[in-house]
Formats: C-alpha cells, structure tokens, sequence
C-alpha cells in the first residue's frame, strides 16, 4: 500500500468508495502531508497554492467528524470570494455523497440574504460563506455556530488584504472554544502568524512547495518602457497568440485602463476588478470560464478564488512587489500535468521584483527586450470558439443542466459536442455554444420552451 494512497488513512469505508468513483487515487502533497494531522483532530496551518487539492485537505477531516442526525452547523468554512465559497461547497458535497443526508449551504455577500435564511431554517451540516455574509446572519441570529466541530479559513491571506480581519474575529467569537481550526494560505506573511496565534491551539505547520517545474511553466520576461506598455502587450499577445489568458495589473485603475486599451484593438475582453458588482463579476467569470472571452484582465484580490481549467498563459503587465504573488499567479496555468507559459512586462524600476522572483524560485531568468519579437502586420484577433446565451430562468424555475442540454440537443438539433459550460444561478443561467451554431441555438432557445415554459434568451 502507497503512503499517498488514500486508503493508507483512517477514512470510512463508504468515503473511500465516493473517493475511489471521483478518481482520487494518490494524495497530493499537502494531502499528503496535512490529512495525517487533521484526521486526528490537530489544528494545522497549510501552505498551498490554488490548484494544490487543499479543498480536500481540509474537506475530508470536517466529513469525517459529521453527525447527520445533527441539522445544527458542525463545520464552517470562510473564503474570501463567493466563487472560491461556491468552489468549495460543491466540492465538499462531492467528497460527502456517500454519506446519508449531508447537508453543505453557501453563503455568501452579493445574494438575496431573505432565501439563505429560508434555507437556515431547515438546518445544515456545513456552511460555506464569506465572511461578512456570515457575520449578517450571526448579527440577525439566523445562523448558529455554538455546535462547529471544525472552523477552516480558506485563503487566509486573501481575507486579510480584503480588510475581513474584524469580520473573522467577530466570527471567531461566537465559536466553541474547543473546535479544530485548520488554516490555508498561498503565502505566509507575518498577519498570518498572528492570525493563528489568536485562533489555534499549537497548530502544526505544512509547507508545499510553491513554485513551478520549469518544463511546466515557461516563464520569459520583456523588458519594456515604462510608457510603451500597451503597445508591448499587443506586441507580445500578437506574437504568442494565447486563445485563453489572464493579465494582471496590480491597481484597479491601470486593469480598466488596460481592458478598455485591448478592446479597442477588437480583443474579446473583459476586466475583474474589486469595484464591479456582483452581477457585472459573475457575468465576467461566466464568460471567460465559458471560452467565450479570450482575455481576463484582473487585479489580484479581484481574481482570488477563480479556478479556470486549460488556462493558456498568465500575463503580467505589471510585475507585483511580493514574489509569492508573482507565483500565485502563474500557477492558474500548467495545471493538472498541462504545460501553462508566463509572460511578463519589467519597465524601469520593477527590475529589483524580477530579481526577488529570480531569489525565490533560485533560478535565474533573465529579461529579453520586447524589441526581440518580431513585428507582426495588425490583423483582427481570433475571436474564442464559443459564445455564451443568458436565460432569464434559473434555480428558482428548478431549472437544471439536464433542461437545457435537453433543449439544444433535442428540438433544436443541435450536437452534444457544440454544448459548452452550463451554469446556473438563482435567477438566471448561462450556457456556452460554439460560434458556428450561436445563431441557430439562439433562434431555438427564443422560439421555444425549457420545461414547458418560455424564457426570454439573450446574447452576450
């Protein structure tokens, strides 16, 4: 038997099965390492990175210690972002499907608070949320949280920059004083050592290595003039041609600037940044998950908590002042044994970044001039191979993937294969189609009924 086999630990044996049917078969590392320890009960702080298999580094220890015969709240989970929260839940209900009436609630900011009470009411095993959501309900006494067995901060360092600090200690409060608290985070900066001093019992410490093979990810830095960015970035993406990338800068402003700069070169693109509402930010991610929009351009905090599967590149226009950062973000591409390429502008005065990134990972890359690519003639980018429809029908219509395959497939006529992305919200849904066929399932999907019912259908 493997010591990174999953049967190797002191899990049920109907957990094992589910586990087994996902095509979990080996531990990651920071499985690896941590399951050993929270299986036991130890309070623990994880480093690792988006990607690294942490949701079950954390999900399998708060499963296992769950009674079903108990509807009040033994285990909550924080996460900075209702994306990563969503994330989250439907992983954890994965990991639990075996068991008998396992019941995981999201709740999260951005959401009618009037449902997620209504859901409250009829209890839950877990609840997932961010945390000023979370403090709402504690404040207005629809949620109790005097029964958590096990408290995860997910993204701690995340939360932090986020200005949560106070949500989570008011949270932190109301907790029983003997809960196992299990702490991940990208990057381990000293608020985080305090941050666990004030919330965990002498917590055990796992380090995964952070950063990347270099046969994983290519990494090539450009130097650029600090005002001939934009015209470097084009330079750059008409030579490299990636069909499904993230740019990151490192303020707001400069991520609006630099979208509105792209859009009119006619890139399909968007930006995700943290003054954007909440349905202008789920739009943005559903189209961008989607294929539907080939580059994503974001700020750091704006961007925690996505998890985009056959990410072609990671940009930066602006290199970031922590390293980890910098590591953090190339690790959304070459993911899941994938190759992924980094490319990144370094103008004047960003050179000392590039030399703490080069110290951190002790390799030693070094910057090429923008002037070395060629000079391609402008043309109009490729625009992605799908588009999305919106319908005004969502969850609240019982509404499911099913439905809608069902009607492009059927009436419509369209093939399986021209079907992307599925995603459902309470209100609205979001499907992806390949362009060639955009126009007829359009058609379809207006003229005709999902469940019985019509519903307006729109293009984005």
């Amino acid at each position: 038997m493997s010591d990174t086999a999953f049967n190797s630990l002191p899990l049920a044996p109907e957990v094992l099965r589910n586990l087994e049917s996902l095509g979990y078969h080996e531990m990651t590392a920071i499985q690896a390492q941590s399951l050993p320890i929270t299986l036991q009960g130890q309070d623990l702080i994880g480093k690792a990175k988006t990607g690294s298999g942490k949701t079950a580094a954390f999900g399998l220890p708060l499963i296992t210690k769950l009674n079903p015969r108990c509807f009040g709240v033994q285990s909550l989970v924080l996460c900075p972002t209702r994306e990563l929260s969503a994330q989250v839940a439907d992983e954890i209900r994965r990991l639990a499907r075996q068991l008998p009436n396992i019941k995981v609630l999201s709740i999260c900011g951005g959401q009618p608070i009037g449902p997620q009470i209504g859901s409250l009411e009829h209890g839950a095993h877990v609840v997932v949320g961010t945390p000023g959501r979370i403090k709402d309900h504690l404040r207005k006494g629809t949620l109790k949280i005097d029964q958590v067995e096990t408290f995860v901060l997910d993204e701690a360092d995340r939360m932090l920059d986020m200005g949560f600090i106070d949500d989570i200690i008011t949270i932190s409060e109301q907790l029983p004083n003997n809960r196992q608290t299990l702490l991940f985070s990208a990057t381990f900066p000293e608020d985080i050592r305090k941050l666990s001093e004030r919330f965990q019992r002498n917590p055990s410490i796992v380090e995964v290595e952070s950063t990347h093979a270099p046969l994983q990810i290519s990494q090539q830095f450009y130097r650029v003039d600090k005002d001939q960015k934009d015209q470097a970035l084009i330079r750059l993406l008409a030579h490299h041609k990636p069909a499904h990338a993230v740019i990151f800068c490192n303020t707001k402003q400069v991520c609006n600037d630099v979208a509105d700069m792209l859009r009119n070169e006619q890139y399909l693109v968007l930006p995700l940044q943290g003054d954007m509402e909440q349905r202008d930010r789920d739009q943005t991610l559903v189209r961008f998950s989607n294929r539907s929009i080939s580059l994503l351009v974001a700020t750091d905090v704006a961007a925690r908590g996505i998890d985009i599967d056959d990410l072609d590149a990671v940009i930066n226009y602006d290199l970031p002042w922590d390293p980890e950062v910098y590591i953090h973000r190339i690790g959304r591409t070459g993911r899941a044994g994938n190759k992924g390429a980094a490319f990144s502008l370094c103008a004047e005065g960003e050179q000392a970044r590039h030399e703490l990134i080069n110290s951190m990972q002790e390799q030693n890359i070094g910057i090429t001039d923008i002037n070395s690519l060629p000079q391609h003639a402008r043309s109009t980018p490729e625009k992605p191979a799908m588009v999305t429809l919106s319908i005004d029908g969502g969850k609240k219509d019982k509404i499911r993937p099913t439905d809608i395959l069902g009607a492009l497939t059927g009436a419509i006529g369209l093939n399986g294969n021209d079907v992307g992305k599925i995603t459902i919200f309470p209100f609205v849904t979001y499907v992806a189609v390949n362009r060639s066929v955009a126009k007829t399932a359009l058609a379809g999907l207006q003229d005709g009924k999902i469940k019985g019912r019509k519903f307006q259908v729109r293009r984005f």
